[in-house]
């Protein structure tokens, strides 16, 4: 086997969050096919016991706790610096001790970095093969934010987004390959960083139909008596699903609930911030905090709802609840990157009025096609163009794809080496 250096900003399990059910599967396939040399980072010490179950994965394993109020510190420090806060977020000495001594003593023939911030530490004049997995254009994310904020908060989240896509660009020049989550963001960036656009790929998430497999028994979690049950997944202290079930408990449930009264709202996720917890004070709104699992939420739910209004890439809870054979409502900004789904299992609006409309739908439909075993086409999507296998089959030709090896490397070109300067050394 060949040795690979995998860094990601955040430790790849449990698989319960986006980033992390992408970086997990890597990891998992990845110890399949190489001595994988991980390094990441821990933001919750909750995530620390999971450190013994990520080594059956890894040859060797640098597990570095990040504090997050140090990590602010570092953050605000950087503000007058013109580079991006977030790679100073990531900054740490022992990590980056940790990959010199293991590029000195490890024969490493393929590094993959997951996230921007993690490129920082790999050196720029290496002569193995080096892909980068953006997963998403996060530039494009702050440049959202900014749009939705005034004041200082506008200005922060304008600087974030311009510096870091400045940094983007630098590091698609150095690195000999670039990811993304899907072909959509692959075109923005491209759009973004038009002379990088012959080493960028799109290569997918999937989702586990193994265990989201709506055949096994699920105990009902919902009370008897109301109907129909909706309900939205995810980690509820990120700022895009906060303002999503902010706005659904705003502007669309109350036009469900004027045609279905009985309808109720589940916000089911870990972390829920004081903003969402007061949502439970709205009639016919349920939050739960954490759950040991997610399956039962979605195999018993009559909808599941994405009303996403800033996102980016592939939305996992919505390849979730079609696999376990949930239909869908959800706005265009949450199924951008997914491939065309069909209308008896999905509705797609971007007005309050018209997911409610979709919502409405779909539970109709559900009425005459008599529960979740007529949503078989759901999950038939997912099975056919999400399984797991066939993304890692892509990412596996990326990895080993020597043909343009150095030839990202940053040569003459200034601009090219300033950006990735303000990058590393931020």
């Amino acid at each position: 086997m060949k040795d690979l250096l995998f860094l990601s900003h955040r430790i790849p399990y449990p698989p319960n969050k986006g980033d992390k059910i992408r970086s997990f599967h890597w990891l998992k396939a990845l110890g399949q096919r190489y001595r994988v040399h991980l390094g990441t980072f821990v933001d919750d010490p909750a995530d620390l016991v999971h450190e013994s179950a990520l080594a059956e994965y890894c040859e060797e394993l640098c597990v570095r706790r990040l504090d997050p109020r140090m990590a602010r510190f570092r953050s605000s420090r950087a503000l007058l610096s013109g580079k991006p806060l977030s790679f100073a977020y990531y900054r740490d000495r022992g990590l980056r001790r940790w990959v010199k001594r293991i590029m000195a003593e490890r024969s490493i023939d393929t590094v993959l970095v997951f996230s921007s911030p993690m490129a920082t530490y790999i050196d720029r004049n290496l002569s193995c093969r080096r892909v980068i997995d953006f997963v998403d254009v996060d530039s494009e994310k702050w440049r959202e934010y900014a749009a939705t904020r005034r004041g200082p908060a506008h200005w922060l989240f304008a600087r974030e987004a311009r510096t870091l896509l400045a940094a983007e660009r630098a590091l698609s020049r150095e690195f000999d390959a670039s990811l993304f989550v899907s072909e959509a963001e692959k075109a923005l960036f491209d759009e973004r960083a038009p002379d990088s656009r012959a080493r960028t790929r799109a290569v997918g998430n999937g989702v586990d139909t193994d265990y989201f497999d709506p055949g096994l028994d699920y105990a009902n979690p919902y009370p008897a008596g109301s109907a129909p049950q909706l309900v939205f997944t995810g980690v509820m202290d990120y700022a895009p699903n906060v303002e999503a079930v902010q706005w659904f408990v705003a502007e669309v449930l109350p036009r469900v609930r004027e045609q279905q009264p009985g309808a109720s709202f589940w916000i089911v996720g870990t972390r829920p911030t004081r903003d969402v917890l007061a949502l439970a004070r709205v009639d016919g709104v349920q939050v739960t905090g954490s759950v040991p699992d997610v399956r039962p939420y979605l195999r018993h739910a009559d909808i599941g709802v994405a009303p996403m209004r800033i996102a980016r890439g592939v939305q996992n809870k919505v390849l979730e609840a079609l696999a376990m054979g949930c239909p869908v409502a959800l706005t265009d900004a949450a199924a951008t990157g997914l491939r065309v789904m069909d209308d008896d299992y999905a509705g797609v609006a971007d007005t309050a009025a018209g997911l409610a409309d979709q919502i409405l739908r779909l539970t109709r439909v559900r009425a005459e096609r008599e529960g979740h075993e007529s949503f078989a086409r759901a999950r038939a999507y997912t099975t056919a163009h999400y399984g797991w296998a066939s993304q890692f089959e892509r990412l596996l030709e990326t990895l080993e794809d020597r043909s343009t090896t150095g030839a990202g490397h940053v040569g003459g070109a200034p601009a090219a080496q300033e950006a990735f300067a303000c990058a590393r050394h931020s």
